[in-house]
C-alpha cells in the first residue's frame, strides 16, 4: 500500500498516475484466455469506462464454514516462504529486485501445483531517482473457468518497498489471494464466471502494475470485469477488520454502482460469524483505484497501516489503543513478527466467501 492512502482522493490520483505512467508496456505470451493483455498499455487519458455487467453476488458457501476452513489453513506458509526470499535478497522484494522475481517465481509454483495455469504481464515504469532508470516488472494472472463476459478480479499486489520485506503490506494480502485460490480448487467450486486472481507489480511505486492491466483493457473488457475485489494488509499486529465503504455512507468517496454489494456481501460474512467489522474508505493508494477510475465496481479488505487503534476499537477488537495499528508500516521490521496470524485467517475468509459469492453471481 502506498503512503498517498491518507491523503489523495482516488480521482485526483487517477490523474497523477496517468501523468507519470510507464512509457513502455509489453505483455508475455500466455496470456489467459480473454485476457485484454495482448496490447501494450494506452499512453493517454485514462482507460475506457463501459457500462459494466453487474452482477448479483449468490451465496453458495455457508460463512462459517469458510471460515472454520480457513482457520484449518496453514496461511502463515506462504508469508515465512516470502520472508525467506526477502532475506536472500537483500532484506527486500521491491519490484525489479530479484527478491521480487522470486517472490513471483513461488506464487507461480504454488498456482501451477493447484491447477492453475500463471501467466506474466510485463510493463515498465520510470524509478526513482536522478536519471530515472526504468524498472522493469510484471503481474501475474491466474483464471478459473467459467464466462470471460462476466470476469470477476481478486487482487494483491506482490511487491515490498525497497526498506523491508513487506510481510503484513503485503505478504499478508498476497497470501489471502493465494489460498482463496487453492480452495477453491479443493472445494470443487466450479465458477460460472471467469475469477481472475491477479498478483500486481508495481505497486509501492505508483500503482503502476494494476494501472497497467486496466490500461490494457478495451472498453467491451471494462464492460465485461464484473467486479474488483483488492486486499491490501490484512494482517496487521494491532489491527481491526473492516471493508471499503462502498457507497460512500460514511466516509463519502463511493465507487462505482455495484460497489455496495460488495460491501455488502463481506459483512454478510463477518456478521454471520460474529466478528465484529467496520468501514475504511475509498482514499486511494491502493491498486483497487485504476479499476474504479475505469467504472469496475470495487471493494475489499483492510486491517490497518498508520492510524493509532481508538479507544472504541481496542473494546471490540482488542489490542492496544493508541497504538498504531501497524507500529512497522514501510519500515525493515514489517517481518512475520508483524503480523496477526488469526486475523489474517479471518480476513482470508471474509475474502474467499466473497469471491465465491461473485463467482457464481446472476447478471442483473
Amino acid at each position: 500500500m502506498i503512503t498517498l492512502r491518507k491523503h489523495v482522493l482516488p480521482s485526483i490520483l487517477a490523474v497523477i498516475l496517468l501523468s507519470t505512467a510507464a512509457c513502455t508496456s509489453e505483455t508475455a505470451a500466455g496470456t489467459p484466455s480473454g485476457s485484454a493483455s495482448s496490447k501494450s498499455a494506452k499512453s493517454a487519458g485514462a482507460a475506457p469506462r463501459a457500462a459494466v455487467k453487474q452482477l448479483e453476488p449468490v451465496s453458495t458457501v455457508d460463512a462459517r464454514a469458510v471460515l472454520d476452513a480457513f482457520k484449518s489453513r496453514d496461511m502463515t506458509v506462504h508469508l515465512k516462504a516470502l520472508q525467506s526470499i526477502a532475506d536472500a535478497n537483500g532484506d527486500t522484494r521491491a519490484s525489479g529486485t530479484s527478491g521480487y522475481e522470486e517472490s513471483a517465481r513461488y506464487i507461480e509454483d504454488q498456482l501451477r501445483a493447484a491447477g492453475y495455469s500463471p501467466v506474466r504481464q510485463t510493463f515498465s515504469f520510470k524509478g526513482e531517482g536522478r536519471g530515472k532508470p526504468k524498472v522493469e516488472s510484471f503481474n501475474i494472472l491466474a483464471d478459473t473457468q467459467g464466462s470471460a463476459e462476466r470476469t470477476v478480479v481478486v487482487g494483491a499486489h506482490l511487491d515490498s518497498v525497497k526498506d523491508g520485506p513487506g510481510i503484513d503490506d503485503n505478504g499478508s494480502g498476497v497470501a489471502a489471494v493465494l489460498e482463496t485460490a487453492r480452495w477453491m480448487k479443493e472445494a470443487g467450486i466450479t465458477p460460472a464466471n471467469r475469477v481472475r486472481f491477479a498478483f500486481w507489480g508495481g505497486e509501492e511505486d505508483g500503482l503502476y502494475g494494476s494501472q497497467h492491466y486496466v490500461d490494457s483493457l478495451s472498453k467491451a473488457e471494462i464492460g465485461q470485469t464484473a467486479s474488483y475485489l483488492n486486499v491490501d494488509m490484512v494482517a496487521s499486529p494491532n489491527g481491526v477488520r473492516s471493508v471499503h465503504d462502498g457507497d460512500g455512507t460514511d466516509y463519502g468517496h463511493a465507487g462505482p454502482a455495484g460497489s455496495k454489494a460488495i460491501e455488502d456481501i463481506l459483512f454478510r460474512y463477518f456478521k454471520e460469524n460474529s466478528l465484529p467489522a467496520e468501514t475504511t474508505p475509498f482514499d486511494g493508494g491502493s491498486d483497487y483505484d485504476a479499476f474504479l477510475s475505469a467504472g469496475i465496481p470495487g471493494g475489499g479488505l483492510f486491517t490497518g497501516d498508520q492510524k493509532k487503534k481508538t479507544q472504541a476499537q481496542a473494546q471490540t477488537y482488542g489490542g492496544e489503543a493508541g497504538k498504531h495499528l501497524d507500529p512497522c508500516y514501510h519500515q525493515a521490521c514489517d517481518t512475520i513478527a508483524n503480523t496477526n496470524p488469526d486475523l489474517l485467517k479471518e480476513m482470508s475468509g471474509a475474502l474467499a466467501y466473497a469471491a465465491v459469492a461473485y463467482a457464481m453471481g446472476k447478471p442483473l
